[in-house]
């Protein structure tokens, strides 16, 4: 079984005096990730909950080696992201909201830099772009500057781009912000079969929706740290996993 651990991540940025005065602290830095541990597992989706400013997309971003923790790991089948990023690299996908595509370019001419930069065959690369660029309705503006291309549109190629390597591990921040309903189903329904197909994937996002129906287990960041991770049954109880999470809010919260 393929896992991805996190290991006790830590993570703290400095704060400048503009920012120590409108947080009203002399503290120079501020802890955004403190301690974060958790385990996801191949065939499953694993979704990081929390508010905005929790420590989700810096928890994400230290998954996928776009930033060193000041401590602690991922480790990825006991790869450690820490010490070997470039081989952890070519096992993963991460799609985060913040992914610039080339506004001159199209789809076809994106996909087929990338698919020759990640060394895929011409023709394993064409029959996983007619698959990719099937399921998310991007054939007919394959030759549209991305300029021109919708925000549901660009997310869409984002993805595609994103897992042209057919990577295990997915790490998907925020994978439905900002999408219309249709583009967010779609999105939806490709993280159910990259989970039927066995992969690894962890999703971060404030939607309640969206975990409730694709994760298996979840976690729950405040203020950069995880305060419960269990599977979803067990995490609602019963109740919706709105309800459910602001009652752990608020008893850690202590308001």
């Amino acid at each position: 079984m393929e896992t991805l651990k996190a290991d006790n991540l830590v993570k703290s940025f400095p704060l400048s005096e503009k920012q120590r005065k409108s947080l009203d602290t002399t503290e120079k830095k501020k802890i955004a990730v403190d301690g974060v541990s958790f385990t996801a597992r191949s065939g499953e989706v694993f979704g990081l909950l929390g508010p905005n400013g929790a420590g989700k997309t810096t928890t994400m971003r230290m998954l996928a080696t776009l930033i060193k923790p000041d401590s602690g790991d991922a480790l990825y089948n006991e790869i450690s992201a820490v010490k070997s990023p470039m081989e952890v690299r070519s096992r993963l996908a991460f799609l985060t909201t913040d992914l610039k595509l080339d506004m001159k370019s199209t789809a076809n001419i994106m996909y087929d830099f990338f698919a020759e930069l990640y060394h895929i065959p011409k023709d394993k690369a064409a029959e996983r772009k007619k698959e990719l660029f099937g399921s998310f309705g991007i054939d007919s503006f394959a030759d549209t500057k991305i300029s021109k291309l919708s925000q549901g549109m660009r997310q869409k190629v984002s993805l595609v781009i994103s897992v042209i390597h057919d990577p295990q591990f997915i790490i998907f921040d925020e994978p439905t912000n900002g999408l219309d309903i249709i583009a967010a189903r779609d999105v939806r329904d490709f993280i159910l079969k990259m989970k039927a197909e066995g992969k690894c994937i962890i999703i971060s996002t404030h939607l309640f929706d969206l975990v409730e129906k694709v994760c298996d287990r979840a976690a729950m960041i405040i203020n950069g740290k995880i305060v419960i991770d269990d599977t979803l049954e067990n995490l609602m109880q019963g109740k919706s996993l709105e309800d459910a999470f602001y009652e752990y809010y608020t008893a850690y919260c202590g308001k």
